[in-house]
């Protein structure tokens, strides 16, 4: 892999560790994981402005020739350096404030590293097999503006994905402080009843996800009513239908969830739905 830091190409092979680098020591750094298929990126200015939001909230300087313009060559220019730009792939653009300091840096100014990986679709494709989901209720997740956005700082999701391995489990659903289910590990949560279909508020704590918002514009044009409330452990027992969503995949039907199995009529037309809502961008 060839990384981009910064303009400039690095082999994955020569990179060296800097051990003053503010990502390693305090987690402090945002990234937007996205799409590239068909020579585009995905509901790129979505991805764009909330990386902006992202670095505003964490104090980060914006540098003046991060447009979405400059931004998108770089992602392009890494893409062509890895042999990537006819196939499909996932980005990640990850903004690192600069080293120096302890909790207090002696700087905001930032630096950014673009990395790109091989997808096997173009398209968002539908799980053939339903995902095997439990709760994580080892931790909870807090309640702010900060755990709506991606920050390095992902010690709770970490835990959580060594919990789900060691319970041979697909995904695993985190709740909040006040044990209402805020989101799962690499995905926002969506349920099912008859016509209504429910997601966790960001006031609940989740991420404010791109994918999530797709979604949310594409259901009511579906004929169902949808709703931003807290979801309760209780509300999965009764839901006729869960669905995961995040940037990469898309869309994936839960089929089971402790003793309770799921349908995926829902999951089914959405994927349909949201590739032609890519087409038409």
């Amino acid at each position: 892999m060839i990384y981009n830091y910064n303009g400039d190409f690095i082999d994955a092979n020569k990179i060296t560790l800097n051990v003053a680098d503010r990502a390693f020591q305090y987690g402090d750094s945002v990234f937007e994981s996205m799409k590239f298929a068909n020579g585009r990126i995905n509901f790129w200015e979505d991805h764009y402005f909330r990386l902006m939001s992202s670095m505003r909230i964490l104090r980060m300087e914006i540098p003046m020739d991060f447009s979405p313009e400059y931004l998108e060559d770089q992602i392009r220019n890494t893409l062509s350096e890895n042999k990537l730009s006819e196939k499909a792939a996932r980005i990640r653009l990850q903004v690192i404030r600069k080293e120096g300091g302890f909790y207090t840096p002696n700087s905001n100014d930032v630096n950014f590293l673009i990395s790109v990986n091989t997808l096997e679709n173009a398209t968002y494709t539908l799980n053939e097999k339903g995902l095997e989901v439990d709760l994580f209720k080892d931790y909870y997740k807090q309640k702010s503006l900060l755990t709506n956005i991606k920050s390095g700082s992902a010690i709770l999701y970490t835990v959580a994905s060594i919990f789900k391995k060691e319970n041979a489990l697909d995904e695993c659903l985190l709740l909040n402080d006040d044990k209402m289910v805020a989101e799962a590990i690499s995905a926002n949560v969506f349920v099912v009843k008859g016509k209504e279909i429910f997601t966790p508020p960001l006031t609940d704590g989740c991420l404010k996800g791109v994918m999530r918002k797709q979604v949310l514009e594409i259901l009511p044009k579906m004929g169902y009513e949808v709703t931003e409330k807290s979801i309760s452990p209780f509300d999965l027992q009764k839901a006729d239908e869960l669905f995961l969503t995040n940037a990469s995949k898309g869309v994936q039907w839960v089929e089971k969830y402790r003793k309770k199995t799921f349908v995926n009529d829902v999951s089914q037309a959405l994927i349909g739905r949201l590739n032609i809502k890519v087409a038409l961008a």
